[in-house]
Formats: structure tokens, sequence, C-alpha cells
């Protein structure tokens, strides 16, 4: 069981994928105005969407999951933190997400999806790190359908897979507003690109860039907001 903000809590299913940092900076850097409509692709067990709710009282975030474990464990985390009237699940695969939500139905999109495409797969938790189930064009695809032209995607990935993401978007009509880039450490390589996409959009990028922890491996303030330390 993982404590969250503001008394939540996350219970994962057995092989589920942990709570991460990727899941903790992606709610951080996610923009979210009133009372706004999110839909969580690639839900696993809700992780986003808890930690969603919790620094947005007025959110409600839909989760689409293809595995029925995952799935029923994010019903289970909604209900057990009194949020079965903000935190919903769909059961089903994002590729088919025209026949599961309505088109223009969401004000923003959400999701920290897997990162590798190719490769041998992974010993544990494949589907949750490779694209076995769930492809980088699939999650833009899905996006692009799901938002109210103005809406949102947040999205994180691997800075190799910049470029592949950017042409995916422009594909499916959204633009890239805003940009981090984020070190472990600062001075250190990039390890993980977090993007703003926006339905409809004109050009124009803004650019940040954060680190985890500073020269001499002490947290920073970045960190120490995002775990509210």
């Amino acid at each position: 069981m993982e404590q969250l903000h503001n008394g939540y809590t996350l219970e994962l299913s057995p092989g589920a994928f942990p709570l991460s940092t990727d899941s903790v900076v992606l709610s951080g850097f996610a923009r979210l105005s009133k009372n706004v409509k999110v839909l969580d692709l690639c839900s696993g067990c809700g992780t986003l969407g808890l930690l969603l709710c919790a620094e947005h009282p007025g959110c409600s975030v839909t989760g689409i999951e293809i595995d029925k474990a995952a799935h029923r464990m994010a019903l289970q985390n909604a209900q057990r933190n009194d949020l079965s009237h903000r935190l919903f699940g769909i059961h089903g695969s994002i590729a088919d997400a025209k026949t599961l939500v309505g088109a223009g139905s969401f004000d923003a999109c959400i999701c920290n999806p897997p990162y590798f495409s190719g490769g041998i797969p992974s010993a544990t938790l494949s589907g949750a790190r490779q694209e076995t189930l769930c492809a980088l064009s699939h999650v833009i695809a899905a996006a692009g359908w799901a938002l109210r032209f103005g809406g949102d995607l947040f999205l994180v990935h691997r800075p190799e897979r910049l470029a592949e993401l950017f042409v995916c978007a422009d594909e499916n009509h959204l633009e890239p507003k805003r940009m981090q880039l984020l070190r472990h450490r600062q001075g250190g390589p990039i390890s993980l690109v977090l993007v703003q996409l926006r339905k409809g959009a004109k050009a124009g990028l803004i650019w940040e860039e954060e680190a985890l922890f500073d020269e001499k491996g002490q947290p920073t303030q970045y960190y120490r907001k995002l775990y509210h330390t």
C-alpha cells in the first residue's frame, strides 16, 4: 500500500507496475483548470488518477486499461478512497478508443506509457515497459480523438522518442506547447521529457528544465515540491 498526498492510498495488483517517479513528475507537470474532465490512457491501477484527484479537488478522471486485474484494482482504489464519484475505469484497449469514449468528450488526457518499442522483452512487467499492447501512436491518436478543441495531452517519455512523438502529434492535430527536460541529477543527462500537447493550437513552445537532485545528491526544491516534503 502506497501513501499518497492528502491521505489517499494506492494499492497495486500483483505484478503491477509500482508507483514511479515518472508518474509523480507527470502528475506535477499537468496543469488542470477547475472541474476538468481527464482521460487517463493506460491507467493501470489508477495511480495517475489518484495523484490528480489528490491535487485537484474538482477534477474527475476516467481511466482506460487493458489488463483486467489492474482495472479491477483501479476501481477498488477509487472505492477505498471514497472517489467513486470522481475516479472511473473502462476496461479496454486505447487502440479502440473511438468505440470506448466520445469524440471531444474530455478536457485533458494524461499518459505514462510504455517507453520501449523493441528489444528483448522484459522478464517482468513487459506490458508496462514495452509497446506490446500500447504503442505511442495509439496513445496520441486516442488523445486526438478524445480531446475537445483546445484540450491538452500531458505525456512523459524517453528523450530518444521525442522526434517520433512530435510526428505523431502533428498527424493528430496536437501542437507542442510546453516541454520539460528532466535530469535525475543537475549536470547529468536528460532522463525524461514531459510534454503538453494542445489540440488545434497555434505554434509556440515553452521550454523548461528541472532536476530531482543537486550536484551533491541532495533533493532539489522541485523534488521537495513534488513529494510534499
